[in-house]
């Protein structure tokens, strides 16, 4: 495996980055924080870089000068966030201490952490705060409720925490958790989740609350094909024969795309799966079923590793089903010319490419079916942005013993030797 980082962003992924910084504005407090935003979940390297190529476009398109007084402004807003991070990497330097830890600390330890620090100010005299501290708390993982702070602090006043208090506590911890993973999770999966955190509960205890509570998981339902073949005479050979289990990464990719109904039309929606994690490299939306639909999903994929140091794929399998954009010429050319061996299902069953389809019908259930109806691409595109970057980052998996796919990446190069340098959000 390579050492070195990919560089050079490609020019589609940088006007996808710019057009979902425009679509998703409405959504956020400040153009920066939807910067942010789009850079963290589309792996970009920095959200400056981000704001240079909404400038870029702002110019070329005649809409901005090169040179405004609303620049002024948005040093401004710089500084104010320099401001605010400066105070979360306070807060981090201090909580070291039980933030290193892989396990979420008790609930007791993070009420004695805020308690003992609202009152601590920064070297430029900025206060931290009980809630700037759950803040960051949450951004490393180990969110607490105000709700169960201040009722803990009241618990601690009174004597040991009650039965109905303790049942409060997890009743907020149940919505947070469901609410957080698209309302998707069922017991098994919420109870999980929270055991993960550190709140220690038991299974039945979460079937019981969640039934009160009217909290339900995702059910899926019978799916559209979209498979057109192309001809047998051009098509690869099936290097798989059904087997989805590769010993590591980036010996397995499968692709696919599906579709989503919309006001606008149809939709159609390419992913590329790493198989060993079932992580997500590569995605796109379009309203053609087309070629370059399938290959922008490719280049992805093959950026993604990029940036994680992993430049040669050489050995590395893609395969999808025999449809006519997959069989394409410039589909197989571009993965040739990675080192990729391309590989087609060969009876055009659905079970020759049933790890696709699989997260196919995931992304129809947790995301598309819940969140409808669709209005337009925009909407759709935003809407997977963000299922993506959970799904490859927080959505625990029950293939990967249930850690979410890129947790089990990572815990697969920790016990190898040749890892990637660097570990970037996917989607």
């Amino acid at each position: 495996m390579s050492g070195s980082r990919g560089k050079q962003y490609p020019a589609e992924l940088r006007e996808r980055a710019v057009r979902l910084v425009g679509e998703s504005r409405p959504e956020h407090a400040t153009e920066w924080e939807a910067m942010r935003s789009v850079a963290t979940k589309l792996g970009v390297g920095s959200t400056e870089t981000v704001r240079t190529w909404v400038r870029r476009a702002e110019v070329e398109a005649g809409t901005r000068e090169p040179v405004t007084v609303t620049e002024s402004a948005e040093v401004r807003k710089l500084r104010t966030e320099n401001r605010e991070l400066r105070r979360a990497n306070d807060i981090l330097k201090v909580g070291r201490g039980f933030l290193r830890g892989r396990a979420r600390p008790a609930t007791a330890a993070l009420v004695q952490f805020i308690t003992a620090h609202p009152d601590r100010v920064t070297v430029d005299g900025l206060r931290w705060g009980v809630e700037p501290i759950r803040a960051v708390l949450a951004s490393q993982g180990i969110p607490i409720a105000a709700s169960t702070y201040y009722a803990a602090r009241a618990a601690a006043r009174v004597g040991p925490m009650s039965a109905a208090l303790r049942e409060a506590e997890l009743i907020d911890h149940i919505r947070r958790v469901h609410a957080a993973h698209f309302g998707v999770y069922g017991a098994r999966k919420v109870w999980l989740s929270l055991n993960r955190e550190g709140v220690p509960v038991a299974r039945c205890t979460v079937e019981r609350l969640m039934g009160q509570l009217g909290l339900v998981g995702a059910l899926r339902g019978k799916v559209k094909r979209t498979t057109i073949a192309g001809p047998a005479a051009d098509r690869p050979g099936d290097l798989v024969r059904r087997r989805f289990d590769p010993a590591a990464p980036n010996r397995l990719w499968v692709a696919d795309f599906t579709y989503v109904s919309a006001w606008s039309g149809w939709v159609y929606v390419a992913f590329v799966i790493d198989a060993y994690s079932r992580r997500i490299l590569g995605w796109r939306c379009s309203t053609a079923m087309t070629t370059p639909l399938v290959l922008d999903a490719v280049e992805q994929a093959i950026w993604t590793r990029a940036q994680a140091g992993v430049s040669d794929l050489a050995g590395l399998v893609h395969h999808s089903d025999r449809g006519s954009q997959y069989g394409a010429l410039a589909m197989t050319d571009r993965l040739l010319s990675a080192g990729i061996d391309p590989s087609v299902g060969a009876t055009g069953s659905s079970y020759d490419n049933a790890l696709a389809e699989t997260i196919n019908g995931l992304y129809k259930t947790e995301l598309i079916k819940r969140r409808g109806p669709w209005k337009t691409l925009e909407q759709v595109e935003i809407a997977t942005l963000e299922w993506v970057d959970w799904f490859n980052h927080r959505r625990l998996n029950s293939y990967c013993d249930d850690m979410p796919p890129a947790e089990l990446e990572a815990t697969y190069y920790r016990h190898h030797q040749t890892r990637p340098p660097a570990e970037v959000s996917t989607v």
